[in-house]
């Protein structure tokens, strides 16, 4: 198991951005951006100039009033993009998928997008999710089947909305995905994500965050189960340049079997702008077998001393044995007080899923991965 923490080479605000995927150079796996992903398994995503694949079918029931879903939509965009793959990305997706909430709309009930791989050539896709001023909405966009894809999400929750988004990745086992999420919020708005990654045989997914008006709350959180040999990749940049806003960053993964590997690297920017900002990131890894790997960056890049605060944390390790003994003294087997231990481990996250049936679905996915090892 690793565990790092180390300033970026670069700032963070001086980064190559661009729609033209010619602009940025060949991946070598050498760039700071990519020394964790191994490039061979994104296959055409990494060498492709185009990608002419049929991008994932979206499927949903029937939608709220004032909630309305478009293909093929097209819209200004709101994530410039800053490496190659989000580029070619945006370059070959023929439309977006339009997911509009009118302002003022309240929904009772959550709405469930799905997104189904249906296997091909290497494909791409963007989704563009427009929350209206004043709306409270949750989303959830479940991604399954089998693809090699690159895909853009771009969010924007207008003035004194809320959102909760969940993206679920749980691909089949041979599935590929490098992602871009861009969340753009609002003045007195506040956008929750939260992003599970379970399935696929690699996911690598970047979030980034931006506010345009005072009073800007984002909380990211992840939750992610690395099996044996699948490497998933969670990247996120919070960008503070108004003032007076705020950031929460929690992620959380277990990794078991040989050569599962997982990746976090998390940076915050406070630009010189963004007086009275309060950030905070952490990431907590859960080792259960031998073989597994936890790579663990956090990153703060402060320009103003004139904050609330700022911080972060890592944790990297294997099971609390002063938490296993506790519960078999009270006469609980080893193996049951285990899997309670990962049931905490996970519980707060899977609580921030305000869907009862889709965070017992996961909950019930995190057992039998699990008993797959006789934890």
């Amino acid at each position: 198991m690793t565990t790092e923490a180390f300033a970026p080479p670069s700032t963070k605000s001086q980064v190559l951005s661009s729609f033209d995927v010619a602009d940025f150079p060949a991946l070598k796996g050498l760039e700071e951006e990519w020394r964790f992903t191994p490039l061979k398994r994104l296959r055409e995503l990494v060498t492709a100039t185009a990608l002419t694949g049929t991008a994932p079918q979206v499927e949903h029931g029937d939608l709220p009033v004032g909630v309305s879903v478009t293909g093929g939509a097209t819209v200004e965009p709101v994530l410039t993009p800053f490496d190659r793959i989000s580029a070619l990305a945006f370059g070959s997706a023929a439309g977006a998928t339009l997911i509009e909430v009118a302002p003022e709309t309240e929904p009772e009930q959550a709405v469930v997008i799905r997104v189904v791989g249906k296997g091909g050539e290497a494909a791409a896709a963007r989704t563009f999710i427009k929350v209206g001023s004043f709306a409270k909405v949750t989303l959830v966009l479940e991604q399954t089947g089998t693809t090699t894809l690159a895909d853009n999400v771009e969010v924007v929750v207008g003035d004194s909305a809320q959102l909760t988004l969940v993206t679920v990745a749980d691909w089949d086992a041979g599935a590929v995905q490098a992602q871009h999420v861009k969340l753009r919020v609002g003045r007195d708005a506040r956008a929750v994500h939260v992003q599970v990654a379970l399935g696929g045989d690699l996911v690598r997914q970047f979030t980034s965050v931006e506010y345009t008006g005072r009073g800007g709350d984002a909380e990211l959180w992840g939750l992610y189960f690395a099996d044996a040999g699948q490497h998933f990749e969670h990247r996120q940049l919070v960008d503070h340049s108004v003032p007076d806003c705020r950031s929460y960053v929690g992620y959380r993964g277990a990794l078991q079997g040989q050569s599962a590997q997982t990746v976090w690297v998390g940076d915050v920017l406070i630009r010189a702008t963004a007086t009275g900002t309060d950030t905070y990131e952490i990431n907590r890894n859960l080792i259960l077998t031998d073989g597994a790997v936890a790579h663990s960056v956090p990153n703060l890049e402060i320009e103003t001393g004139e904050i609330v605060g700022a911080g972060h944390a890592s944790a990297t390790g294997r099971f609390d044995e002063e938490q296993l003994f506790y519960l078999m003294a009270r006469g609980i087997p080893e193996g049951e007080a285990r899997k309670l231990v990962v049931r905490g481990f996970f519980a707060e996250l899977l609580n921030k899923i305000p869907v009862e049936q889709l965070r017992e679905r996961l909950g019930e996915a995190i057992e039998t991965r699990l008993a797959e090892v006789g934890v």
